[in-house]
C-alpha cells in the first residue's frame, strides 16, 4: 500500500472520529439545552439563592356575630446578612449595639451575625419599642421583616375552642389546628444571593416576595353566650371546687354549637406557661360513664319500639334482681314503690329503667345505641375527639343491658351525649355538631358556607314530643326542679354518676354531677349539658349542675330574645289594658313622641339627636297605660365629624338588655364580672362616636339558700 493511501486512510479515520465526537457534543448540547435545561437552570438558581420563608398573616377567627377572637398582629423580626456585616469591619461594635437593645449576650450575637452562611435570624417577634430603637440604628447587614404574631384579644375566653399557634405561625391546638391550612395562607420568601463558598457577591441580589394572607373563619359560637357559660363555670369552680367542669350549649335544629366551655383553662397568648393537661378539651376528648342523663336515650328507644307506654306501671322495692346480681335504686332506703313510667323518669328510678332496658333486648338496645351515634365520632371540627367505649355487643349479657340502661358500663363523650339528646329534641333527627359556619377571604368575600348536616332520623316526631313532655315534668315535678326557668318551659334530666376506680369498681366518694336539658320544651331552641367532675361537698346533679343550667339557659334565652312563655295564671288581671310597644327605631323624634302619647304611654328622650336610634322597652313588650318608653337618639355625621350617639344608662340591666341596646346604638361593650350592671364607663348621657366601647361592671344578685343548693 502506497504512503499516500495510508495518509488518506488516517485522515479519513481522524475526520470520522472528529465527526463522531462532534455528533456526540451536539447530542449532548441538545440534551443539556432542551431536555434537562430547565432542571439545570433551577439547580443553578438554587445554588445561587437561599430562600428564607416568611409566614403569611393567619386569617382572623370570628364569633357568630363577627367579633374577632384570634387575630394576627405585625411584629418585626430581625435578621443578619453575615457577608455584609463582615464587610463593614465593625462586627463587634454592631453586636454590642444589638445586644444592648435586645438584652442579649454580646458574644452570642457576634457569633450569629458573623456566621459563614448567607442569612441568619437574630431575634423574631421583637417588641415594638425595641424594634423602633434597633431600626433607628440603621446597622449595616442588619435588616428586618414584618412577621405575623397570633394574638387572642379575649384572653382565656374560648381558649379550648380556639387553641393556639406557635412561633412559626402553625396551628398547634383547637380550631387553629383543624383549619390550619385555611388560616395559614401562602408564605412569602426572602431570596439571598451568594457564591459557591458562601461568600458575598458584589452587588448581590436580595429579593422579598410578600406572603398572601390566609382566609378567615366564622364560628357558630356566640361570644356573649360563651361568656355566660364561662361566668357560671367560674362560680362552680369557686363554690364546689371540682376537678373540672364543662358546659355545651347547642341549637338542636341545626347542630350548631353556641357555647363550649371548660375549666380549668389557660390563656392562649401565654400557652407555654401552662401544664399541657389544661390544653385538652375534655368535652370532646374524654369519655365517662354518664349515669342517669343517659336514661333519656333509653326512654327514647323504648317509647319508639312500644315496649313501654306512659301509663305503664312499675313497682320499686328499692332494688331489682338481674340473674344473681342486685342493682339498687339510688333511693333504696326509701323506695319509690308503685309508679307510672312518667313518674319513674321524674324520680330517675333505676329499677324502672333496668326493666325497660331488658324489655328492649340486646338487638333493639344496640340499634338505638348506634343510631344515636355512640361508639363513633360526631365529626365536630375540633382535634382529639374520642370514640367512647361500648360493651361489645357479642359479649353483652342481661346484667350488661341492665347497667347500660342506667348509664353505667358504656363510656361516652359529652359531645356524643348532647348530640344524641339534641336529636330527641329535634323530632328525632340527629344533626352533626357544627362549630364553623363559614369561611371568607381576607377581603371579606364568601369562600364557603358550611350548612347544617342532617345525619339520620333515629326516632319519630311523636316519640320526640312525648319524651319532651315527660322531661318537662322532670323539671316541674321531679329531680330537676332546680333547673326551672321563670317564664319558660324547660325540660331535662339529672345525672349523678359514680366514678370508676382505676383497676375496676366504682368510687364511693367521687361523683360526676350533671344536668342535660332543653328550653323551651314545647319549641326547642337550645339544649345544654352541664358536667361537674368530683364536686366537693354536695354532689347530686339536681343540686350542683341543674342551677348552672338554669342560669346559663335563662340568660341565653333572654339574649336570643326568645319570647317568654307566661301561663294564664301568671298574667295579671290588667292583660286587656296592656299596650304593645311599637318599633320606633329610625323614626323622627317628634313622630315617635306623638305616637307614644296617642297610645297613652309616657316618653323620655335621651340625647339631642333628631332620629330614634334605640328604645327601651324593646318593640313587642307590653306596658300598662302611663308607663315610660325611653328613646335614645343619634346626631347624624356632618363634615369630618362621625355620627354620634348618647351613652345609655345600663345600670340594673341584664347582659341580654346590654347586648341589645348597644347593638341598636352601634356601640361595643366589654363585660367585667357577672350578674346585673352596677356601673359603667363612660357615664350615661355623653355623646360618643358610633363604634365606641363601653365597659360594663356587673355584680351577682344575692342568692337564697334554696336557689344555691336546691331542696
Amino acid at each position: 500500500m502506497s504512503v499516500s493511501v495510508k495518509k488518506r486512510k488516517r485522515i479519513g479515520i481522524v475526520f470520522l472520529l472528529a465527526g463522531v465526537i462532534m455528533l456526540a457534543i451536539m447530542a449532548r448540547l441538545v440534551w443539556v439545552q432542551f431536555i434537562i435545561g430547565e432542571e439545570l437552570r433551577q439547580k443553578a438558581f438554587s445554588a445561587r439563592f437561599r430562600n428564607v420563608e416568611v409566614k403569611a398573616k393567619r386569617g382572623i377567627i370570628y364569633d357568630a356575630k363577627g367579633k374577632p377572637l384570634a387575630i394576627s398582629v405585625s411584629t418585626e423580626s430581625f435578621y443578619a446578612i453575615p457577608a455584609q456585616v463582615r464587610k463593614s469591619q465593625n462586627a463587634e461594635e454592631i453586636a454590642g449595639q444589638i445586644s444592648q437593645v435586645l438584652g442579649a449576650d454580646q458574644a452570642k450575637v457576634l457569633e450569629l451575625i458573623t456566621k459563614q452562611q448567607a442569612f441568619t435570624w437574630i431575634q423574631r417577634h421583637v417588641p415594638d419599642e425595641k424594634a423602633k430603637t434597633l431600626k433607628a440604628l440603621n446597622l449595616p447587614g442588619i435588616n428586618y421583616v414584618e412577621e405575623p404574631e397570633r394574638f387572642y384579644p379575649k384572653g382565656v375566653l374560648m381558649a379550648n375552642i380556639l387553641g393556639f399557634s406557635g412561633i412559626d405561625n402553625q396551628g398547634l391546638n383547637g380550631i387553629e389546628t383543624t383549619y390550619d391550612k385555611t388560616l395559614s395562607g401562602i408564605p412569602g420568601t426572602i431570596m439571598v444571593e451568594y457564591d459557591a463558598k458562601g461568600q458575598e457577591i458584589p452587588g448581590a441580589l436580595y429579593k422579598y416576595i410578600p406572603p398572601q394572607d390566609g382566609n378567615s373563619i366564622f364560628l357558630t359560637i356566640d361570644e356573649t353566650i360563651q361568656y355566660i357559660a364561662e361566668r357560671e363555670l367560674d362560680e362552680v369552680m369557686k363554690i364546689n371546687k371540682p376537678k373540672q367542669a364543662g358546659i355545651i350549649v347547642m341549637e338542636p335544629k341545626t347542630g350548631r354549637i353556641l357555647a363550649l366551655a371548660s375549666r380549668p383553662t389557660f390563656n392562649p397568648n401565654e400557652y407555654q406557661k401552662y401544664d399541657q393537661s389544661v390544653w385538652r378539651n375534655f368535652l370532646i376528648s374524654d369519655a365517662y360513664e354518664p349515669g342517669s342523663t343517659f336514661k333519656t336515650v333509653v326512654a327514647a328507644g323504648a317509647l319508639e319500639e312500644g315496649v313501654v307506654k306512659t301509663s305503664d306501671t312499675f313497682y320499686d322495692p328499692g332494688y331489682i334482681k338481674v340473674g344473681k346480681e342486685t342493682i339498687k335504686c339510688w333511693r333504696h332506703g326509701r323506695p319509690h314503690g308503685h309508679q307510672t313510667f312518667v313518674e319513674g323518669v321524674q324520680n330517675s328510678c333505676n329499677p324502672v329503667f333496668v326493666t325497660i332496658g331488658l324489655r328492649e333486648g340486646k338487638d333493639v338496645f344496640y340499634r338505638y345505641l348506634y343510631g344515636f351515634g355512640f361508639g363513633t365520632k360526631t365529626g365536630i371540627e375540633l382535634p382529639g375527639e374520642a370514640l367512647g367505649i361500648l360493651v361489645d355487643k357479642n359479649r353483652a349479657k342481661d346484667i350488661d343491658l341492665a347497667t347500660m340502661s342506667i348509664g353505667q358500663a358504656n363510656a361516652v363523650t359529652p359531645i356524643q351525649l348532647l348530640t344524641a339528646f339534641a336529636a330527641i329534641c329535634n323530632d328525632g333527627y340527629l344533626m352533626k355538631p357544627q362549630i364553623v359556619k363559614e369561611i371568607r377571604d381576607k377581603d371579606g368575600n364568601l369562600v364557603q358556607t358550611i350548612e347544617p348536616e342532617r345525619v339520620r332520623q333515629v326516632v319519630s316526631k311523636e316519640t320526640s314530643e312525648t319524651l319532651l313532655e315527660i322531661l318537662e315534668s322532670v323539671v316541674s315535678d321531679g329531680t330537676g326542679r332546680n333547673a326551672y326557668i321563670e317564664g319558660y318551659r324547660a325540660g331535662g334530666k339529672t345525672g349523678t354518676a359514680q366514678k370508676i376506680i382505676p383497676g375496676g369498681g366504682y368510687s364511693s366518694n367521687e361523683f360526676v354531677a350533671s344536668f342535660m336539658g332543653v328550653a323551651p320544651a314545647n319549641d326547642p331552641q337550645v339544649v345544654a349539658l352541664v358536667i361537674v367532675d368530683t364536686p366537693q361537698g354536695i354532689y347530686f346533679g339536681g343540686q350542683v349542675a341543674a342551677p348552672v343550667f338554669k342560669n346559663v339557659i335563662r340568660d341565653t334565652l333572654r339574649y336570643l330574645q326568645v319570647p317568654a312563655q307566661v301561663t294564664p295564671e301568671q298574667i295579671s288581671g290588667n292583660t286587656k289594658e296592656s299596650i304593645v310597644v311599637p318599633n320606633l327605631t329610625e323614626m323622627s323624634v317628634p313622630n315617635a313622641v306623638t305616637q307614644l302619647q296617642k297610645m297613652k304611654l309616657s316618653v323620655d328622650v335621651i340625647g339631642d339627636g333628631t332620629k330614634v336610634k334605640a328604645q327601651l322597652p324593646l318593640a313587642g313588650n307590653r306596658l300598662s297605660p302611663g308607663k315610660k318608653v325611653i328613646l335614645y337618639t343619634s346626631i347624624p355625621a356632618a363634615g369630618s365629624n362621625p355620627e354620634t350617639v348618647v351613652v345609655p344608662d345600663l345600670t340594673g340591666k341584664t347582659v341580654a338588655e346590654v347586648n341589645e341596646l348597644t347593638r341598636l346604638l352601634n356601640l361595643n361593650f366589654e363585660l367585667q364580672g357577672s350578674g346585673e350592671v352596677v356601673s359603667q364607663e363612660p357615664v350615661p348621657g355623653i355623646q360618643l362616636p358610633v363604634g365606641s366601647k363601653i365597659t360594663v361592671f356587673l355584680e351577682p344578685q344575692a342568692k337564697t339558700a334554696m336557689e344555691q343548693y336546691g331542696p
